[in-house]
């Protein structure tokens, strides 16, 4: 047995190092400095409201649905999510609670072979966009394109993906975002590359590459088959911005968060997948499932 998976035998340094940490403390590090350098969250009560809501629905379902005190890692990273990238009108910031308890919810309510098969974050973002687009929007350019920013969340993020074994999953995607990007670029004449693929560096997709994308509990088992969804959702966002460039009936639903969307609707089909296939392997006389990559 590892270290790792027996943290009594943890030294100190070892607990603050270990994947699960360094994700805690990455998606900290985004807000701050959101915070501090761009103002991002718009005031401080508003993280109070998402995170305090998402650790009271947590530890509410925890006890009453499986009569156990739940671990919170996963509150706290879908309260520091929601609270950085929600946007509600002015005056609705029950929204954000709302938010909160959709994504929380959707853990314990949403399961296939016991298994939640959304990432908690993306279901409460594709929810409340799709459910009123009106009333609620995402951080766009509230952090800028300041490179030095970008270029020091990237590098740290992606030391945290390579310590969490999940780095296939954002190099796939941030390739496939690229070359759909210049994709659009070639076919749309009132574009460019640059204007294509500038969304990459913004927050939103910072946590969609590092967060809810790699997101072990909500992906399938193989890195072949994470690599293989997480193209299927690059290209289908591709899908959303070429079908609201060219005005296709019911663009506009998906317009605001294609990649949040694309990422709801696929998901959670390959993740059941692949739940499914290891569930007929496990049943199969002398079956055996083979070990997540």
């Amino acid at each position: 047995m590892s270290d790792e998976s027996n943290p009594a035998r943890m030294s100190l340094l070892q607990r603050f190092t270990t994947p699960k940490s360094l994700i805690t403390m990455f998606i900290t590090l985004i807000l701050v400095v959101g915070e501090a350098r761009y103002g991002a969250l718009g005031g401080f009560h508003k993280l109070v409201i998402t995170l305090g809501t998402c650790v009271l629905t947590e530890l509410a379902l925890g006890f009453f649905v499986r009569g156990v005190m739940p671990p919170l890692q996963s509150a706290y990273i879908t309260g520091m999510s929601l609270s950085l990238l929600l946007r509600p009108v002015d005056g609705q910031d029950w929204l954000y609670a709302a938010a909160a308890m959709l994504s929380i919810g959707s853990k314990y309510a949403l399961r296939y072979r016991g298994k939640h098969l959304w990432n908690p974050s993306n279901f409460g973002l594709a929810a409340m966009v799709l459910l009123d687009s009106r009333q609620v929007g995402l951080l766009s350019h509230e952090m800028g394109n300041d490179l030095r920013v970008n270029a020091i969340i990237w590098l740290v993020g992606l030391m945290v993906a390579s310590r969490a074994r999940v780095l296939h999953v954002t190099l796939t995607y941030a390739t496939s975002f690229t070359a759909f990007a210049a994709l659009r670029a070639a076919i749309l004449p009132a574009t460019s590359f640059a204007t294509e693929v500038a969304p990459l560096t913004g927050p939103m997709y910072q946590l969609l590459c590092f967060f809810m994308l790699t997101d072990p509990p909500t992906t399938p088992g193989t890195a072949k088959k994470r690599i293989v969804s997480t193209v299927i959702i690059a290209a289908l966002e591709c899908v959303f911005r070429l079908a609201n460039e060219w005005h296709w009936p019911g663009a506009t639903l998906v317009a605001p968060a294609p990649a949040i969307i694309a990422l709801f609707l696929v998901g959670p089909i390959t993740f059941g997948l692949d739940l499914r296939a290891r569930g007929r392997a496990t049943a199969a006389p002398g079956g055996a499932v083979p070990s997540p990559a």
